[in-house]
């Protein structure tokens, strides 16, 4: 790996490539009560799919970390892959930067993580590009500074998580194939959080038990009420599949035995919805892609 060979072989190995910042899906949320710090505790379960943004990495002598292109509505500043490359430049003392350029496919607001996705990679691959040798635990430290979620894509596969959501635990899970609707409306998440009708206080249960077919998630009710087009949504979905929320939302999704069946139900959405077909994966593309290199 590139913590291993010279700077021309480094930038020979991975400057030239698209990184992978894959969406993920829970197929279980719940809330089990509330922590000293305001956020809430939570039981869920995260699956990764191949439905991906894009990530490319320039590398600058500069001391410096830019966007090559702003994504619409988010201040440089804000953007949360320059925020985890300053954030991993400050940890490590790395002196020089990068130019970072996104090729967005995942729905923004959408439940499916792609800004923390985009960070995750972010960190994960300029620990490689850099040189820098940090582990996987330390890369998931500094995600959980950027949001609850990153952690998970720096995890990298399928996994039982609790706490916030970051204390992870890998799950061996039915990779099936997904049609996934995302409405057109965003949710706020810190709204639905606060929602006097959320359910805060969800027995705990274990791994065994969501196998077994628990899988609820405890903000579907609160987000059905207040969102018209998610509660479309999901009764347009369930013609085809049961249909669940992801996270929050605003996406939901259904999964399928088999692509056929999967690409049947999204074509027939795809002419009143805005519609993505995936794959249900239990390690990360970007991961996969790492490894094949």
């Amino acid at each position: 790996m590139a913590n291993n060979v010279k700077d021309n072989d480094i930038r020979a190995w991975g400057w030239e490539k698209r990184w992978p910042a894959p969406a993920k899906i829970n197929l279980m949320l719940r809330i089990t009560g509330r922590l000293e710090s305001g956020y809430h505790s939570l039981q869920t379960v995260f699956q990764m799919t191949d439905l991906c943004d894009w990530i490319r990495f320039y590398p600058l002598t500069e001391d410096k970390v830019c966007l090559k292109h702003m994504i619409p509505g988010v201040a440089e500043n804000d953007d949360l892959t320059v925020r985890a490359a300053r954030l991993l430049k400050q940890h490590s003392g790395y002196k020089s930067g990068v130019m970072i350029e996104i090729d967005k496919h995942l729905p923004m607001g959408g439940g499916l993580g792609g800004g923390s996705s985009d960070a995750a990679t972010t960190l994960v691959v300029l620990n490689q590009l850099w040189g820098l040798g940090l582990s996987k635990p330390v890369l998931m430290d500094l995600g959980l500074q950027l949001g609850a979620d990153v952690p998970v894509f720096v995890f990298g596969g399928a996994a039982w998580g609790e706490g916030v959501g970051e204390e992870l635990q890998e799950i061996a899970l039915d990779e099936k194939w997904l049609v996934i609707i995302k409405p057109d409306v965003h949710v706020d998440t810190g709204e639905v959080f606060s929602n006097k009708d959320l359910t805060r206080d969800s027995k705990c249960i274990t791994i065994a038990d969501f196998l077994a077919g628990d899988e609820r998630n405890d903000c579907l009710d609160v987000v059905c009420e207040k969102y018209q087009s998610i509660k479309d949504a999901m009764r347009a979905l369930s013609d085809y599949a049961p249909a669940k929320l992801t996270g929050t939302g605003a996406c939901v999704f259904a999964q399928f035995g088999s692509e056929r069946q999967a690409h049947n139900a999204y074509l027939k959405l795809s002419a009143d919805w805005r519609v993505y077909l995936a794959k249900g994966l239990n390690k990360s593309p970007l991961y996969q892609q790492l490894e094949s290199d």
